[in-house]
């Protein structure tokens, strides 16, 4: 019995650290993504939206065909309450896309960043409520720097940021929807382009015909860019869901600190944007909570947490 419970401790422990490293990877891909974006400046945000909407499908489709999970696909689909709850993800990230691809092509990309800061905030926030899952006093500790850091950065702003707060609230749920789906991350993923797809292409076929779409029209290079963007929005969030099925939603919430810090990067840097004391002030508490965070998911500190629990008990 040793052994099948010490074989099942760790899968579990495998199984976590195969979560992290796919949420690692689709948010360093998100923190890079505005390099990408910048590249379609030139063309209308609603455009880029539908185009990444459409792509996407096209790519999760040819993927699970090659796959052969038609029919796994078909069954999700057929329940009216699985349609329900995609219909609403998708109607949330479909938001989230649009409100990020058009801050980034206006110059907006700091203020992105503080969206995605914020959103780790809420991620913990949901996951307490719906989901019942519990922190340690060390991760309550970070949880609470990383409050301060955020508070501080918002009341600094001097007026209310919309475009990070609808961020980081679009995200946050659209988080929460897809760590609950009944559904694994292909398929959820398609059922969410899918049911976005038949607006998306409407549009696109109007803009066409009127000779305002970019697609076909704007050279080659524009033409390529906008059907990568199924791939630059896929891969990302397969790996997003992957590691939100196998690791808590509060992990999934400073994890994506990471693609809001390759992303102040990029505004500060590479676009120019102002980076000031009270950003400083403010991202280095986010940054003490991030690292006090992960911290707390060391064995030593687990230890120490079950320790203390016990002695609290007794």
């Amino acid at each position: 019995m040793t052994g099948f419970r010490n074989n099942g401790k760790k899968a579990a422990y495998s199984d976590k650290v195969v979560g992290t490293w796919y949420a690692i990877a689709a948010f360093t891909v998100w923190g890079f993504l505005p390099l990408y974006w910048k590249s379609l400046d030139h063309v209308p945000s609603a455009q880029i939206l539908a185009h990444r909407i459409f792509w996407s499908f096209m790519l999760v489709s040819v993927v699970l065909c090659v796959k052969k999970r038609k029919s796994e696909a078909l069954f999700v689909l057929s329940s009216g309450k699985n349609k329900l709850t995609f219909l609403i993800s998708a109607l949330t990230l479909g938001a989230n896309w649009f409100i990020y691809i058009w801050a980034v092509n206006t110059n907006h990309i700091v203020e992105s960043s503080m969206g995605y800061f914020i959103n780790p905030l809420l991620s913990v926030l949901l996951g307490i409520i719906f989901l019942k899952e519990r922190l340690n006093h060390v991760q309550v500790l970070s949880v609470f720097l990383a409050f301060i850091g955020v508070s501080y950065l918002t009341i600094q702003y001097g007026k209310i940021p919309w475009i990070a707060l609808s961020l980081a609230v679009s995200f946050a749920f659209y988080g929460l929807l897809r760590k609950t789906a009944k559904a694994g991350s292909l398929i959820g993923l398609l059922a969410e382009t899918m049911l976005l797809t038949p607006a998306a292409l409407t549009y696109l076929v109007i803009v066409h015909v009127r000779g305002t779409g970019a697609f076909a029209n704007a050279g080659v290079g524009t033409s390529l860019l906008l059907a990568g963007c199924g791939v630059v929005t896929s891969l990302p969030l397969i790996w997003f869901a992957h590691g939100a099925r196998r690791i808590p939603l509060a992990a999934i919430g400073f994890t994506q600190y990471l693609a809001p810090t390759l992303m102040l990067l990029l505004g500060v840097f590479v676009y120019r944007e102002p980076f000031t004391v009270s950003h400083l002030v403010s991202f280095g508490c986010i940054w003490t909570a991030l690292v006090l965070y992960s911290l707390s998911h060391t064995r030593l500190f687990e230890r120490q947490s079950k320790a203390q629990s016990d002695n609290t008990k007794g």
